[in-house]
């Protein structure tokens, strides 16, 4: 079932958990220390960063921090990594776009969807979206709910769903998956996972 809360909560201590993935969101300073795979999104920068299990790694500056992790504790083979939001290239599926930033086990992006609504669809992984800018409706659960920036949502694998813009800008939206794979990725409410997937 989805899950729907606020980033003003998960700030609070409130964490958005799932069966493998959790959200949850606090103020830098701060230093990250990563028992499991963890994505990290550091709001106003549009910074993503990658921690294997094991490293940490220091938020000097005084913003707001959005920490996804999943999996399972494995020793690291790698060092942190930031990377850019705006470095990234921008990859189109129909009418929205969106710019992965981390690839690894979990896959971590910043997409945009323009006014309208697309088919309801299912993913074969977990998922946690943060409405970064604009407002709509999540549909799920045969619900329609109000979203908007900072609305955080968790949806189960094979959730049947769809993200809604009710507005006249675009609305942006940060993702966190896991397993990772590509967020263009999504089956028909009419298909079987066994199905070649729709893109777009």
């Amino acid at each position: 079932m989805a899950i729907i809360t606020s980033l003003d909560a998960l700030r609070a201590g409130e964490i958005l958990r799932g069966e493998a993935i959790a959200m949850r969101a606090f103020d830098g300073p701060a230093t990250v220390h990563a028992s499991a795979e963890e994505v990290l999104y550091i709001l106003g920068k549009d910074e993503g960063i990658h921690l294997p299990p094991g490293t940490e790694f220091s938020i000097d500056a005084a913003t707001v921090v959005i920490s996804v992790h999943a999996g399972f504790s494995r020793p690291a083979k790698t060092a942190p990594r930031t990377v850019r939001l705006n470095d990234q290239p921008i990859q189109r599926t129909g009418d929205r776009w969106y710019r992965e930033l981390i690839q690894s086990d979990i896959t971590q992006f910043v997409g945009s969807i323009p006014p309208g609504r697309a088919p309801d669809h299912f993913h074969l992984y977990e998922e946690v979206l943060c409405i970064l800018a604009g407002s709509g409706f999540l549909w799920a659960d045969g619900k329609r709910t109000p979203i908007g920036r900072g609305s955080c949502v968790y949806l189960p694998k094979r959730q049947v769903h769809c993200v809604e813009n009710s507005g006249s800008g675009e609305l942006r939206l940060l993702g966190v998956f896991y397993p990772a794979g590509s967020p263009a990725v999504r089956y028909g409410v009419d298909e079987s996972p066994d199905s070649r997937p729709s893109r777009g």
